[in-house]
């Protein structure tokens, strides 16, 4: 089975110099047949203006996945943990007990945009880090950072004519981050979804110039 959402039926929240498009419920947006994944339950596309950002917030038992597509985004937390990711870095918060964290656009004059995913963690100690720097090539499937979840994240980029096979999963997810990838003949373009359950492997293709795209490989 194959579900297609498409990026204008995201919900949206508008703030104070930040907003967020959500791939499922969260907050104030609620549906009851779109809460999770498996074990994927937050996919948010943040925009923040130059210098905005998320004061002090606390999070306990998820994985905290974070792709920087603009910008640079500068982390703080409860542990001493800081620094800042910028595009070509996947990095993850596995939140366990509890870990309370700040975020803010590292720029006084550039916007931030960044897809910040979450997922039911099996990590039950202390907060921990992870990161990876990726430099997916076009046409491959590349690993990003490890979760402690039943899943695997990939990146995957594709120029004009380049196509990649996305292996059987339990589920999958292909959430487009910039240009436009086909998925046989549907034209995912950025915001695009497409969730599929039980399926054999699949092939991505490249459309028009091309474009990338975040893959969740669930095993539950």
């Amino acid at each position: 089975m194959r579900e297609i959402r498409g990026a204008d039926g995201r919900f949206f929240t508008p703030g104070d110099h930040v907003s967020t498009k959500h791939s499922f419920s969260y907050g104030a947006h609620y549906d009851p047949d779109n809460i999770a994944f498996g074990p994927l339950m937050v996919i948010n596309t943040e925009t923040l203006e130059p210098g905005a950002g998320y004061d002090s917030h606390r999070h306990a038992d998820v994985e905290i996945v974070t792709w920087v597509l603009q910008g640079a985004l500068q982390h703080e937390d409860s542990t001493g943990h800081h620094g800042t990711i910028t595009p070509g870095t996947a990095q993850r918060l596995s939140a366990g007990t509890g870990v309370e964290h700040t975020e803010r656009n590292a720029s006084e004059t550039d916007e931030l945009v960044f897809v910040q995913m979450m997922l039911v963690s099996d990590h039950d100690g202390g907060p921990s880090y992870a990161q990876a720097d990726l430099d997916p090539q076009p046409g491959q499937l590349t690993p990003a950072v490890e979760v402690e979840a039943p899943a695997d994240l990939f990146v995957v980029r594709l120029g004009a004519g380049d196509s990649v096979t996305v292996p059987a999963a339990v589920r999958s997810l292909v959430h487009v981050t910039r240009g436009s990838i086909m998925l046989d003949d549907t034209t995912l373009t950025s915001g695009d979804e497409a969730r599929l359950t039980d399926e054999d492997a699949y092939d991505l293709s490249a459309a028009d110039d091309g474009g990338e795209a975040l893959i969740w490989q669930l095993w539950r």
